[in-house]
């Protein structure tokens, strides 16, 4: 009887992925293809499509090996290089539009494969501010998170999760799921521009009403989903923190959030489900995010990230 014998390297072994891994992304090894989320620049002069926020701000990801102002080189989790996405020392009240250069993205260009009933996102992640001033700096940094972009035969949605950590200097430190408030009209979710690109339910991060206790047209706060994550006492002293997202789409309905050793339950939930746009069936895009609350620049560092399917 032939036996098969399967081989993961050590690194996973922090990971709990499901049974078909499809990348396994390690950025003391390179960039892996992950990139900076930009505009479609396909209109004359190479413009992108009418919007009230400039997408073509954001700052560029880098390899890094966290330099600080006096912890030297903090490398990352294991290893030296993590994958950092930083932003501008900008930033609009939460209840307006991002600020141009206020936030940092990343993307991972990729295609439906196998024809997977579920999917799902791991991470080691850890977040601080620019050590460009004195103070803790926590309630310097205004959110971040992950969420799928995917399109399959019949619609376009994106299931994702923000930690909302700060607003407006107050801290708040709560989980929310990417869901358009029911009843959102086209123009409110572009912020008044009669052609937006945007459909309601696409590109939540940026588009949709911001509100002042925190809530906006796009996201949705999980249930319970208060959580004090662990930030340490200084900018440059970083903790590697595990995030994981689990999504049904077959169902096309979230599963669970994990953040560290609590999970959350979102059985039953979906997210926006938008009509399909040209050119793009079979997208599952992974894509992270972060957003500075004040005039600092504030960073998000991956260690490492596994995407896996079954």
């Amino acid at each position: 009887m032939q036996q098969r014998m399967i081989v993961h390297e050590r690194g996973l072994e922090r990971f709990n992925p499901l049974e078909r891994v499809i990348t396994y992304d390690d950025f003391d090894r390179g960039f892996n293809g992950w990139l900076d989320l930009t505009p479609n620049y396909v209109r004359e002069d190479y413009e992108s499509f009418d919007s009230a926020v400039d997408l073509s701000s954001w700052a560029p990801i880098q390899l890094s090996s966290a330099p600080m102002r006096f912890a030297a080189s903090h490398g990352s989790m294991e290893g030296t290089y993590s994958l950092k996405l930083t932003t501008a020392p900008v930033a609009a009240p939460h209840t307006q539009p991002p600020a141009d250069g206020s936030m940092g993205v990343a993307v991972k260009r990729l295609s439906r494969f196998g024809d997977p009933s579920r999917i799902q996102i791991e991470t080691w992640y850890s977040y601080t501010p620019v050590q460009d001033r004195i103070g803790l700096g926590e309630e310097d940094i205004r959110a971040f998170g992950f969420y799928f972009d995917i399109q399959d035969s019949g619609h376009r949605y994106m299931p994702g999760v923000r930690y909302v950590n700060s607003l407006d200097g107050r801290l708040v430190k709560r989980w929310q799921y990417w869901k358009a408030t029911e009843g959102v009209t086209f123009e409110d979710w572009n912020f008044g521009v009669e052609n937006g690109w945007c459909k309601v339910g696409i590109d939540n991060l940026w588009y949709g009403r911001r509100y002042e206790d925190g809530s906006t047209d796009g996201y949705q706060w999980v249930p319970g989903g208060e959580q004090d994550l662990l930030y340490n006492e200084s900018p440059d002293k970083l903790n590697w923190l595990y995030l994981r997202l689990l999504v049904d789409v077959r169902k096309r309905e979230y599963i669970e959030l994990q953040s560290m050793d609590r999970v959350f339950d979102l059985r039953g939930i979906q997210p926006t489900l938008a009509d399909r746009y040209r050119s793009i069936d079979n997208l599952i895009n992974p894509i992270f995010f972060v957003e500075t609350d004040t005039a600092r620049s504030v960073n998000l560092f991956l260690d490492s990230v596994v995407y896996s399917t079954e």
